[in-house]
């Protein structure tokens, strides 16, 4: 069949879809449906418990939603604790995380986390020719689509992949969150040489660097880096390492894990589940956004020129028309994301450091008058608050990080998180998760000779 021949059969098949698949919004409130799981109010629908951690971003009093400052716990010790106290020397932050993650508390000794980086160390190495047959003979123009495709791959370089006792989902959750990095940055190399016309290079990774290390080695083709570069990046995945049962890329894992399905499985989906524009792609949109802005508005310092862009944005007339101005608001924080409020400290320092203290300022602003622009435009009563996906993307650009990688970074970071949560659905979950759809058809139910 001729690629014009195809075409006509889509445009065919297209012109009777959406009458078919389309739902009167009216049949959602006259049977209670919980759009997105959400209740009435916005607040998420009560579907399981977890130990895990804690996101809190309002309190409900006689009904009423109140907002509050944001708080997030890892298994009960706030993040900014965990910030301030994780780590040795400013590095490591982020294996300690997953160390508590997995486990449940913080390593007893320095010799216990030394052991726990020397199995994180252990479980890195790829397969024998993956690289080459999974990576380079089969290079993808996106590496979240790549880190998937690969994570479900290792299902077939596995001896145990299907049983899901405990101690082999640990096994399995150590090794993807040592080789997700690697997966990453070899996938990136590999776009660049096949796509992009570049150099092919790959850097194998050191036993004596951190994650946040190897992976600024990896990435970059000089393999040298900045302490204080890889400082904000363990940061930036300590931040991104976990964030309740309720999000999409978590409650994915945890809906593929109560089918009893194995790890490969659940961390992919979850990956693709991160990959949307609505979920971890945002941070790449938040960039892009800004491009956007600083190319359309003369002056960056003037608040009236910015605001009415931003009003432009939101209804829908400029960027790419969504009406959403990237970044800004939250399912659960209202007040603020703590998240936000951290990054955005270091973003600073990274700007004054880097260069960028103009565009941080943008950033600062758009910030305040997003919050605003929303209300005049959309509600005057919602609390709104930037999310860890406005500055991140900014920390990485300064970074000097390819916008490819936004999003598999958040994915590196998250893995720790979905395992964590695996493992609590596999031991407390008790049942497929198998929510209701009601049927809703026009005529009753049809017969075939009608």
């Amino acid at each position: 069949m001729t690629d014009f021949k195809k075409q006509q059969e889509i445009e065919h098949l297209y012109s009777t879809v959406l009458e078919t698949y389309s739902i009167p919004a009216e049949n959602y409130s006259k049977f209670e449906v919980k759009r997105g799981l959400r209740n009435l109010d916005g607040s998420g629908v009560l579907a399981g418990l977890t130990k895990v951690s804690e996101v809190h971003g309002y309190i409900v009093s006689q009904d009423e939603k109140y907002p509050v400052d944001g708080t997030l716990a890892y298994r009960g010790y706030d993040i900014g604790d965990l910030v301030e106290n994780c780590g040795i020397n400013g590095r490591y932050r982020f294996e300690q995380v997953c160390f508590l993650l997995l486990e449940g508390r913080l390593p007893s000794s320095e010799e216990e986390f030394s052991q726990f980086l020397d199995f994180l160390n252990d479980s890195s190495e790829l397969p024998d020719s993956f690289t080459e047959d999974m990576i380079l003979k089969q290079p993808s123009r996106d590496i979240m689509n790549k880190l998937a495709r690969s994570v479900l791959t290792l299902y077939s370089y596995d001896a145990n992949p299907d049983s899901c006792d405990i101690k082999n989902i640990l096994r399995q959750s150590v090794q993807l969150i040592a080789q997700m990095p690697i997966l990453g940055a070899y996938a990136y190399r590999a776009k660049r040489h096949y796509f992009d016309n570049s150099s092919l290079i790959l850097h194998q990774p050191k036993r004596e660097f951190s994650i946040a290390e190897n992976l600024l080695r990896m990435l970059r083709s000089n393999k040298t880096f900045d302490p204080a570069e890889a400082e904000i990046l363990d940061l930036a995945l300590m931040l991104h390492a976990e964030h309740g049962g309720g999000n999409n890329s978590t409650f994915t894992c945890r809906v593929l894990s109560s089918s009893g399905t194995d790890t490969y499985g659940a961390i992919a989906a979850a990956i693709s589940s991160l990959k949307g524009p609505r979920h971890g792609g945002a941070n790449a949109k938040v960039v892009k956004m800004f491009e956007h802005i600083k190319a359309n508005v003369n002056d960056w310092t003037d608040e009236q020129e910015v605001y009415e862009y931003l009003t432009r944005i939101v209804r829908k007339e400029a960027f790419d028309n969504s009406g959403l101005i990237y970044g800004m608001g939250h399912a659960v924080y209202t007040n603020s994301d703590p998240r936000a409020v951290i990054l955005k400290e270091k973003a600073k320092l990274l700007a004054e450091k880097t260069g960028h203290l103009d565009e941080f300022n943008l950033y600062e602003m758009v910030e305040r008058l997003g919050k605003e622009v929303l209300k005049a435009e959309k509600d005057p009563t919602k609390v709104v608050c930037a999310n860890v996906d406005f500055y991140s993307g900014f920390v990485y650009r300064m970074l000097n990080i390819p916008p490819e990688m936004f999003t598999p970074i958040f994915a590196m970071a998250r893995v720790a998180g979905w395992c964590a949560h695996r493992i609590e659905e596999v031991i407390s979950g008790g049942r497929i998760i198998r929510p209701a759809y009601k049927a809703i058809c026009r005529n009753g139910t049809h017969k075939v000779n009608e």
